[in-house]
């Protein structure tokens, strides 16, 4: 009897293997229950000021506030008045600080490694009442919908923002893993277009699809590519957000951009100061209920964050071992910031009927000993839901923590979730304040309407034109030139223009487009 040939053991072998791994992806295919993930980032606050309280009241388990955290008036002499949390935050006006120095001092203090003692000494430099401000939470009561999301859902209480600094390089982080190596407003890409990879790309490479809804302006037009022809169909008003839902139509990924200008009867509900943090609940269960009464409700997952925590007090410290920089590319002068280190700790609540009630996610699970949650965690978390063949986006999205284990715990979807959350009690006693002079993020966002709009000139006059706009003003021009981009860009695609070229505005009735 011959034996069998080692050739064809070795095939015999390879078959068996690869039959296995292939029912082994199927199966976890099968298992994988998200189909639908919605994302909605909200601005400028921390876990702390929003969630802090929280660990007193509806879950122990959370790493909130037990009321013993102060800071020192002056992290140079110890002797000097502490100012100590409080659960009695309300209406916040002025905005404190939050930019990439501002940042440093409140993390830092006076000492060379994360002390978080920095917070009241940073805001006593912009005003005497601020030190208070920045070290009040909200008490349960007054978040009635993030209440009850952290009871039904689930919290992550070690969830940072990507880089110690303000709104724009940690939005970009959201979707692309990286910025480019901005840390505050980068003009020049701001114009052009940030030009990195973004998981947007990832996943219409594998014939996945995307939707942006938006109230004012999509912030998601920071990136170059967002900006193609090809893409106009792909954003929304808010309004078609519910629609989509109602009919099942939702795409892969939907991203919510709030409503950053604050008009009387149009509030702004980005919870960036000075607005009112009940708009901010209120658009939250809008997006829930929608959701919740949709037919893709069973397969649907809510990622509700911020983009950063706007110079208010959170006690965990900062992480800064182990933190990769994510493309090579440095921060500018004078700091040459090698993005080493994660920015202040932030709010996250996590929506869908295959979580288990009151969860609460600190930690990873990997991929290495010292990966955190952050930005690029989402990034991370839908390559690996949607099992994504292309490769990471950066070294950051790599190393972030991913949270796809939370929906793994349930056999099948809840059927105990809420119908509808809680109405929202304005916290705000006076109207919105539209005619005020723009936030520096809101300033950013006329600019980048101007550079949609085809007239953004990088002069000093540019800077001073925003300047002096009101928010009224502002949400105008906004308004008017998003509609304008995206009606030039439908005029360039039903033209035959090459569906991968950059809309060029120039003129409100047609488009002309430039190469890419």
């Amino acid at each position: 009897m011959s034996r069998p040939q080692p050739i064809t053991t070795l095939l015999f072998l390879l078959y068996i293997l690869t039959s296995f791994n292939l029912h082994c992806f199927i199966e976890a295919q099968q298992k994988q229950p998200i189909k639908s993930i919605v994302v909605l980032v909200l601005e400028n606050r921390s876990f702390d000021h929003m969630l802090g309280w929280m660990k007193k009241s509806v879950n122990p388990s959370i790493n909130g506030l037990t009321g013993s955290e102060c800071n020192p008036s002056s992290t140079h002499d110890p002797k000097s008045p502490s100012v100590c949390v409080s659960n009695d935050a309300q209406f916040v006006d002025p905005d404190p600080g939050h930019s990439f120095e501002e940042v440093y001092e409140q993390v830092f203090g006076s000492g060379s490694i994360p002390s978080m003692s920095g917070f009241v000494q940073q805001a006593l430099t912009i005003s005497q009442n601020l030190s208070d401000t920045v070290m009040k939470g909200f008490k349960p009561e007054n978040l009635p919908v993030f209440t009850a999301l952290v009871r039904e859902f689930a919290v992550f209480d070690r969830w940072f923002s990507s880089i110690p600094g303000p709104t724009q390089p940690n939005r970009l982080f959201v979707y692309s893993a990286t910025s480019h190596g901005s840390v505050g407003n980068d003009k020049f890409n701001l114009f052009e277009g940030y030009p990195q990879k973004t998981i947007f790309d990832s996943l219409l490479k594998e014939n996945l699809d995307f939707g942006v809804y938006f109230k004012n302006i999509p912030t998601t037009f920071f990136y170059r590519n967002l900006r193609r022809v090809k893409h106009f169909s792909r954003f929304h008003w808010f309004d078609t957000f519910k629609e989509h839902a109602r009919e099942g139509k939702l795409k892969n990924l939907s991203v919510i951009e709030p409503r950053y200008f604050d008009l009387v009867g149009y509030e702004a509900d980005d919870d960036h100061p000075s607005h009112d943090v009940a708009n901010g609940q209120k658009l939250v269960k809008e997006v829930y209920d929608a959701l919740k009464a949709s037919p893709q409700w069973n397969e649907s997952l809510l990622i509700v964050t911020y983009d950063e925590h706007g110079g208010f007090y959170d006690h965990v410290e900062t992480p800064y071992v182990g933190i990769p920089n994510p493309d090579g590319i440095k921060g500018p002068s004078p700091f040459f910031f090698g993005f080493d280190r994660l920015g202040v700790r932030i709010p996250t609540i996590m929506v869908s009927p295959w979580i288990k009630k009151g969860t609460v996610v600190s930690r990873p699970k990997g991929p290495t000993v010292t990966s955190e949650f952050e930005h690029s965690s989402i990034p991370a978390t839908i390559k690996n839901i949607f099992n994504l063949k292309s490769n990471f986006l950066t070294k950051r999205d790599a190393w972030a923590g991913t949270f796809e284990h939370i929906f793994s715990e349930l056999d099948s979807p809840r059927t105990d979730c809420p119908e509808s959350l809680p109405d929202v009690a304005p916290l705000r006693g006076r109207e919105a304040g539209e005619d005020s002079f723009l936030s520096e993020f809101q300033r950013e966002l006329v600019d980048l309407a101007k550079a949609l709009n085809g007239d953004f000139p990088l002069t000093s006059l540019r800077e001073e034109t925003s300047k002096k706009m009101t928010v009224k003003e502002a949400d105008k021009y906004v308004t008017r030139s998003v509609s304008r981009f995206l009606r030039a860009s439908k005029n360039a695609f039903d033209s035959g223009t090459d569906h991968s070229a950059i809309v060029d505005v120039k003129s409100f009735e047609s488009a002309e487009t430039r190469s890419p």
